[in-house]
């Protein structure tokens, strides 16, 4: 109980900070996310946060881009809401289980950070076969999205035979651990490999004994982003910056 008050008292603080601080948002932009909708974004830089201060911002309903950091601020529309599963409970369900056997074949290696151009042309091949191509499969890109962190971060990298078909990336707090990206082998959309990846990292916090993995944003009206709801039981971040449980208590889970 007291790593949880711990965690609470910094988030107070660092509420506290922000809120002194006076970040202002953005110019609005098409929203990525929902068509025909604008976006704004309360966003810093930072060259190093200590461990635990990225839990903390994530509380507060922030995320991780290379060495940014932000928040949606949106006016009159609060579709992202920050969603995390608390490991000791997961239960997968049954398509979830069926992922996890259908990709035993593969070999799973977790480590530092490490651009390769092995990895890059998995991220290009990935890219083109996404219709939104709102992203660049540029080198500089590449790089600075996924593998320029001023945080602990992690990738796990998943072979099939010997060659790369999956590269998940993901932070490491130390009650924590965060999902940035995970790109894979179009060829190979029937094994699921952005599922198996989940489920990878929720039994790796299982065995470091690390208490949650945040999945980033839901979005209720996004197909891109409503799967994580599937990861249950699970918890969303209210507006008043409480978790709530989903589903409810007493829910019937399928």
């Amino acid at each position: 109980m007291s790593n949880e008050n711990e965690v609470h008292d910094d988030r107070q603080t660092l509420s506290a900070i922000v809120r002194e601080v006076g970040i202002e948002p953005g110019p609005e932009l098409p929203c990525s996310y929902l068509p025909g909708r604008p976006s704004r974004l309360v966003a810093f830089r930072a060259g190093r946060l200590p461990a635990g201060v990225y839990h903390s911002l994530m509380d507060l309903n922030f995320r991780r881009s290379g060495d940014v950091f932000y928040r949606p601020a949106c006016s009159g529309c609060r579709e992202c809401v920050a969603l995390r599963v608390p490991v000791a409970t997961f239960r997968p369900n049954r398509a979830q289980r069926r992922c996890w056997a259908r990709n035993r074949d593969l070999t799973v290696e977790v480590g530092r950070l490490a651009p390769t151009p092995e990895k890059h042309a998995l991220f290009v091949r990935y890219l083109e076969a996404r219709h939104d191509r709102q992203m660049s499969g540029e080198w500089d890109s590449f790089r600075d999205f996924l593998y320029t962190s001023p945080i602990g971060t992690r990738e796990v990298t998943y072979r099939l035979a010997g060659r790369l078909v999956g590269v998940g990336i993901f932070d490491v707090e130390p009650r924590a651990v965060s999902t940035v990206y995970c790109f894979f082998d179009p060829d190979l959309s029937a094994r699921s490999v952005g599922t198996f990846n989940i489920l990878w990292t929720i039994d790796h916090c299982c065995a470091q004994g690390t208490p949650y993995v945040y999945l980033g944003y839901y979005l209720r009206d996004c197909r891109r982003m409503n799967y994580k709801i599937n990861f249950t039981p699970c918890e969303l971040l209210d507006e008043q910056g409480r978790w709530q449980p989903f589903p409810t208590p007493g829910a019937i889970i399928q």
